[in-house]
C-alpha cells in the first residue's frame, strides 16, 4: 500500500486530505502536531511522501518538522501546505528540504497530481530499466540505490535532487529549459510553478559545486534554464 503521512491540525482540513489520497489509492497516516507527525514517521518507515502544514499550533512549526525528517531521511518526499501567499514561505520551505508547496485553497485533483509526482520520484513506483551507474568526474550517480557520490563520498540528496542530477548526467551540455526540468522531474501533468525549478537547483548547487556562487556543474542560461557544465 502506498502510504503517506498528513499532518495538518485542522481536523476539517486533514480529513478533506485523507478522504482525497484515500479516493486516489493511498493509505494515509494522520497526525496533528510536530511530535505526533515525528513519532508516526518512526512507527511507519515505509511512508513515502509526508504532506506538512506550515502552521501548527505547537513550539514546532511545519519548517522545523522537515528540517528534523531531512536530518535523517533523504529518499521520503515533502510537500509543504500552506494558507500563506508569501514567496518567501514558499522558498524557506523548499530550502530546508521540501520538495514541492501547495498553497491552500486547493483542489483534489491538484493536491493528487502533486503527490503522485512526488511518489514517482521517491521510486515508489518502478522506472525503466538504467544503467548501473552514471559516471561524470568526480560525481557517480548509482540508478540501483538511487545515490549519488562525489569524490567518493556520499552527497546526501532528496529523491527530487537525484532526478535533476540524472536529467543533467543524461544530457551533459544541454541546454534545458525550466520547463523541460519540471516536466521531466515533477511530471508532465505537473501544476506547479516554475520557480520550483530554480529553488531545487539552488539547493543543489550548495551541495555539489565547490563554490555555489560560482557553480561550474549546474550552469544557468539567462533567460532559458540550466545546462551541465560550461
Amino acid at each position: 500500500m502506498k502510504k503517506v503521512l498528513v499532518l495538518e491540525d485542522e481536523t476539517n482540513i486533514r480529513s478533506f486530505v485523507v478522504i482525497n489520497l484515500k479516493r486516489a489509492g493511498y493509505e494515509t497516516i494522520e497526525a496533528g502536531t510536530g511530535a505526533e507527525a515525528l513519532e508516526q514517521l518512526r512507527r511507519n518507515p515505509d511512508i513515502k511522501v509526508a504532506l506538512l502544514d506550515i502552521m501548527l499550533p505547537d513550539d514546532m512549526d511545519g519548517f522545523e518538522v522537515c528540517r528534523r525528517i531531512r536530518a535523517s531521511n533523504s529518499k521520503i518526499g515533502i510537500i509543504m501546505l500552506t494558507a500563506r501567499t508569501q514567496e518567501m514561505d514558499k522558498v524557506t520551505g523548499l530550502m530546508t528540504g521540501a520538495d514541492d508547496y501547495v498553497t491552500k485553497p486547493f483542489s483534489p485533483a491538484e493536491l493528487t497530481a502533486r503527490v503522485d509526482a512526488i511518489y514517482r520520484r521517491t521510486g515508489g513506483e518502478e522506472e525503466a530499466a538504467d544503467p548501473a551507474a552514471i559516471q561524470y568526474p568526480p560525481f557517480l550517480l548509482n540508478t540501483r540505490n538511487r545515490t549519488l557520490e562525489k569524490d567518493g563520498q556520499r552527497v546526501k540528496v532528496t529523491q527530487v535532487e537525484y532526478a535533476i542530477m540524472k536529467l543533467f548526467l543524461e544530457n551533459p551540455g544541454k541546454a534545458l529549459s525550466r520547463e523541460e526540468i519540471l516536466s521531466e522531474v515533477w511530471g508532465k501533468d505537473y501544476f506547479g510553478e516554475l520557480k520550483i525549478v530554480d529553488v531545487n537547483i539552488r539547493r543543489l548547487r550548495l551541495k555539489i559545486e565547490d563554490d555555489p556562487q560560482t557553480p561550474k556543474y549546474i550552469t544557468t542560461v539567462w533567460g532559458f534554464g540550466y545546462k551541465w557544465g560550461k
